[in-house]
């Protein structure tokens, strides 16, 4: 009988680090164009094997390779969420199904059988995105003074036309070609090559490679390169296997109009940004016409998905937490950098991605200092962000930062960093952090002629040559009558580039349109109406648009990540079921504790009654359980909603708190027992502070 040997692949127990190495790299888009060296060694290691079955070798032991490749590709999110083990998929249904039967979210419109893409928060919910958002509060408006605006969520046209929005916010999309169901092309095409990396093991290495690299390029791909590559790989629709069209822009805003008419077109804003740039001006003089300055908005954007999908990462309606952070363009330093430069944390330039490596711990200040971050400010705003995640809750060996690959940024970007969360659908992004240059203030100003810009007084006058722009004020008045103010200011704010071919043209032609925004047409500018020159002149002060740092959160998105870095499961007390627990930090949870008289007892439950009066008086958030439930079962019900600390009547003079995650108890006096709960909910000590000062409780029947 012939045998024959081959190279022993490495233990399963190793895996559980390689597969979320390997499911990082299937999911993240630009992660990693080339195939990690492990995943390349095990695809050649089943190659040769299955050949070797082929030739009467050990059907088992080609299959034990498999086994081993499927592990490393598609397996484990759910080991690194206290999943036990279970795969992504079935991890992120255990999380799913407990938040929706505990009612922290839900599909919207439910007895109608739902719209995609949108979703109603329930009472816990609702309890823990309140939470995160008077947290950003209090970390970047209050502690950065920024000013905070609330602006209206319909936008007219001409804003978004100005911002760009109107002509460039859109994605390719196909039809079904003949059902005509649509779906995002690039999505069809991520999805295609994500399936034949994760269950496709017979991939040579070379189409791993291909495939890995359009993972990398997909968003720098054409609406015609896109279709090629569909109609190359035989992309059909996913529901019915029909063809599908050509890839074709898609605007992504919601279309209304404003009043009865219909004749004042307007959108449903898709992002908050713009109601902070068109009051810049105001702002600015509310600040003391000082730089630098932030402001701040909280509120809702809609974004019309083509295909919506994975829950509350990609919806309609969302909110949104955007900072714009004003800046002179030549002095992008920052005052407080220092607070943050010793952080260090998993960083991802783009010479790593393009390169195939993998993200590194990288200390903020020398990546700032070696220009891997455009500047301190920027910097600044990344690592206030890291904390500000840390702080939720959110794991900080799932956290990097990704710098934007150059076919990612926007022609006016300086640098663009996203802060992205691992999660079981892989690297989430769910904050930006862009150096948006002066883009956005140079816009509005075009638009609408009125000069967004700030002031620097100088100590001395200076000498410098200045475009002047003479607008005669009777000429333009005879031609435009009531309309004068408008045509002027539209002229007087003209780019230097734009008055020079004014000039170039008047003198050549004698006349020249002009597009005045704020009249929503073109005039018609004749030689005698303006005089355009440079002149040497001495000014007391500098003029000039400010730039913009922008850090915007996807608050859901954010959310939702928490819920899966807090989510695990532990075996009940007899062993016989899995209980689930969300160990949120007391800074999000949605109740702060419970109460819970020991048994159905008058005495227990009037103390009961006395503790909620004073919980009520420290404001915090807690619940009382007088059924006769037992109190494991009352402890595994809160342990499900994530409440962190229980306080079980037991006597009339003392009680006992149980810690969540640890069920450690200690005994505290009826009397002490609200400011106790609230330093450590506060902050102001932790659970191991209050574990030193009252003594250990320790009961059987305390526990699950």
């Amino acid at each position: 009988m012939l045998t024959l040997s081959f190279p022993l692949l490495p233990k399963p127990h190793l895996f559980s680090h390689l597969l979320r190495r390997l499911s990082t790299t299937a999911t993240a888009a630009a992660a990693k164009p080339s195939m990690d060296a492990a995943e390349e060694t095990l695809r050649r290691s089943l190659a040769a094997r299955t050949a070797a079955v082929a030739a009467q070798a050990t059907a088992l032991d080609a299959a034990a390779a498999e086994r081993e490749l499927l592990a490393a590709v598609s397996g484990g999110a759910g080991d690194a969420n206290g999943g036990a083990g279970m795969s992504r998929e079935a991890f992120r249904q255990a999380v799913v199904n407990t938040l929706e039967r505990r009612l922290f979210y839900i599909p919207s419109f439910k007895i109608y059988r739902g719209v995609a893409g949108f979703y109603d928060y329930g009472p816990p919910g609702c309890a823990v995105k309140s939470n995160v958002l008077a947290f950003w509060r209090q970390h970047f408006v209050l502690e950065e003074d920024m000013l905070e605006v609330d602006c209206p969520s319909v936008t007219p046209e001409i804003v978004l036309k100005a911002s760009g929005h109107v002509d460039k916010f859109t994605d390719l999309m196909v039809k079904d070609e003949k059902t005509g169901t649509c779906y995002r092309a690039d999505h069809l095409l991520k999805d295609f090559c994500k399936e034949k990396l994760e269950k496709d093991l017979s991939l040579p290495v070379e189409k791993v490679t291909e495939l890995r690299h359009i993972l990398a390029v997909l968003d720098d791909l054409s609406a015609e390169e896109l279709g090629a590559k569909i109609k190359e790989y035989g992309i059909t629709a996913p529901d019915t296997k029909n063809p599908l069209s050509d890839p074709y822009p898609f605007n992504l805003m919601f279309q209304t109009s404003i009043g009865p008419s219909g004749l004042s077109p307007g959108f449903m804003r898709p992002e908050t940004a713009q109601g902070i740039f068109v009051n810049f001006k105001d702002l600015y003089y509310y600040n003391g016409n000082k730089l630098p300055f932030a402001a701040a908005q909280i509120g809702q954007a809609f974004r019309n998905e083509i295909s919506p999908r994975q829950g509350l990462l990609r919806v309609r309606e969302f909110t949104l937490a955007e900072i714009e952070h004003f800046v002179d363009s030549d002095d992008k330093s920052h005052p407080k950098f220092g607070n943050v430069s010793n952080l260090e944390f998993l960083m991802f330039p783009r010479d790593k991605q393009t390169s195939g490596e993998k993200a590194t711990k990288l200390r903020l200040g020398e990546a700032v200092e070696k220009g891997i971050v455009n500047n301190q400010t920027l910097g600044y705003f990344i690592g206030r962000v890291y904390l500000f995640l840390t702080h939720l809750g959110i794991d900080k060996d799932r956290l990097r930062f990704r710098q934007h690959l150059a076919n990612e940024m926007a022609h006016y970007a300086c640098d663009c960093w996203d802060a992205e969360i691992e999660s079981s659908y892989g690297w989430i992004e769910c904050v930006g952090i862009a150096d948006r240059s002066a883009y956005d203030l140079h816009a509005h100003t075009e638009k609408s002629g009125v000069a967004l810009v700030a002031h620097e007084k100088f100590s001395e006058p200076r000498e410098v040559e200045k475009l002047v722009i003479a607008t005669v004020k009777k000429e333009i008045g005879l031609t435009f009558k009531g309309n004068q103010k408008k045509v002027v200011e539209a002229l007087e704010a003209m780019s230097e580039k734009e008055a020079i071919e004014m000039k170039a043209a008047l003198e050549s032609k004698g006349e020249v349109e002009f597009q005045v925004c704020t009249l929503g047409q073109n005039v018609t500018i004749k030689s005698n109406m303006l005089s355009i020159s440079k002149e040497k002149k001495k000014e007391h002060q500098r003029v000039f648009t400010p730039s913009v740092i922008e850090p915007s959160f996807g608050i859901g998105r954010i959310i939702y990540c928490l819920f899966e870095h807090s989510f695990y499961m532990r075996s009940s007390k007899a062993g016989d079921e899995q209980l689930n627990v969300f160990s949120f930090p007391p800074l999000v949870a949605p109740i702060k504790c419970t109460v819970f008289p020991l048994v159905q007892n008058q005495q227990y439950e009037e103390v009961a009654q006395q503790i909620s009066k004073a919980l009520k008086a420290s404001g915090i958030s807690h619940k009382i359980d007088i059924t006769g439930t037992s109190i494991g079962k009352r402890y595994a019900r809160t342990d499900e909603l994530g409440v962190p600390f229980a306080i079980t009547v037991d006597s009339t003079t003392s009680v006992t708190i149980r810690e969540r995650d640890s069920k450690d108890q200690i005994r505290v006096s009826v009397e002490e027992v609200a400011s106790v709960v609230k330093e450590v909910t506060d902050g102001q000590s932790t659970w191991a502070d209050v574990q030193w000062r009252y003594p250990a409780h320790s009961s059987f029947s305390a526990d699950e």
